[in-house]
């Protein structure tokens, strides 16, 4: 074989090797990445039990019902949203992911919202959504009924019973990320919700019973408004700091509205009230101030605020702020290194990207001691 034949052989054989190596797939496996061949289709498995196939990860979205969009908030870009329900605009108070994101106001409405208030399927699919994150599932059908009436696929989301470290929100959130094609933040946010969980359990877990203040919840807001007899049995962010509930021997579980009385019989240490009631509070104590100056708590000053965390499903930023207010204040040697303002734009941040406890400072007061009285 001459020389020059020899040389082109090489440079064939150069050739070839570099045109194979660049056909090979190089995936960098924390990089978030979208497929629409028939291997990588995305199999989603939702709240309900549901089966979805998606041939790509969804840009256009529309997230309806109570809550779903602040899920979508803690995961995906707003910008990718097409469809908002009138609610979600109406009423931006006391809501971070609206402060945070005040284009949502400039969405297309696709319907009123609200519980039990589905939206016109046909408005639906006036914005050309690729996928449809929905909290009205109340069941299986009333979910499958909807994706058959637009033809969208339809995935159901859950807060679970406790919304505040529930399993069933970090699986909605994951399944956020997998639709939108964002794993990778939804794994950030329900690993940051999960260190949340074990960093208050760490701090309060083994402090005695006996070293713990009796303690109430008053004011709670559950479809609306309540007094002081407004209060939770097994109370997610007391639970979250082990604190000593007076109510949990109701034997309930969830929302419960007490008699009077019975705060006077219990006669708590100390006493948190949610300023989403905080004004009917102040109402009962012009019309009874005996009561509540009955009350060792109230004699003592030793009455503490809680930003409202539940509308249109709980803001769960808030709560975990809440819950870590709540910790300094029943233990205080336990969160030396806490500072609770910091904290909760700590937490706002991560999830959204802005600080905004001054704005729901605006809104409603800050986290400290409180008085009643007018």
């Amino acid at each position: 074989m001459s020389k020059k034949n020899i040389l082109l052989l090489i440079s064939l054989l150069i050739i070839f090797i570099l045109v194979g190596c660049n056909t090979e797939s190089s995936t960098d496996p924390n990089t978030e990445t979208s497929s629409t061949s028939d291997s990588q289709n995305i199999s989603i498995t939702d709240m309900v039990g549901r089966n979805i196939i998606l041939d790509s990860p969804s840009k256009r979205i529309v997230a309806i019902g109570p809550g779903a969009l602040r899920l979508f908030c803690y995961v995906g870009d707003v910008e990718n949203l097409v469809g908002i329900e009138q609610i979600e605009k109406k009423y931006p108070m006391g809501r971070p992911y609206a402060i945070a994101n005040p284009s949502l106001t400039n969405i297309e409405v696709i319907g009123p919202g609200g519980p039990n208030n589905l939206p016109d399927p046909e408005k639906l699919l006036s914005v050309k959504p690729d996928a449809i994150f929905t909290m009205y599932s109340y069941d299986k059908s009333t979910v499958d009924d909807l994706q058959s009436k637009t033809g969208i696929p339809v995935i159901a989301l859950s807060y679970g019973k406790v919304s505040t470290f529930d399993p069933n929100v970090y699986e909605s959130i994951e399944i956020i990320g997998r639709v939108i094609g964002k794993e990778k933040r939804a794994r950030e946010v329900v690993n940051f919700m999960k260190e949340c969980k074990n960093d208050l359990d760490n701090r309060t877990k083994d402090i005695l019973d006996d070293e713990k203040p009796r303690t109430y919840v008053g004011a709670l807001s559950y479809k609306g408004s309540h007094g002081i007899e407004s209060t939770s049995c097994n109370f997610a962010l007391f639970d979250a700091v082990h604190a000593k509930n007076v109510v949990d021997e109701v034997n309930g579980n969830g929302h419960v509205m007490i008699d009077k009385e019975k705060l006077l019989e219990w006669n708590p240490d100390k006493i948190f009230i949610d300023y989403g009631g905080l004004n009917l509070v102040k109402e009962d104590y012009n019309k009874n101030p005996e009561f509540y100056d009955s009350l060792t708590a109230f004699k003592k000053g030793d009455i503490y605020s809680q930003l409202p965390y539940n509308f249109y499903h709980t803001n769960i930023g808030t709560s975990i702020a809440d819950a870590y207010f709540i910790g300094k204040v029943l233990y205080p040697d336990k969160f030396g290194d806490i500072d609770s303002e910091k904290k909760a734009d700590e937490i706002y941040r991560f999830l959204f990207g802005k600080e905004v406890y001054s704005q729901m400072v605006n809104d409603f007061g800050r986290f400290g001691k409180m008085s009643i009285k007018e």
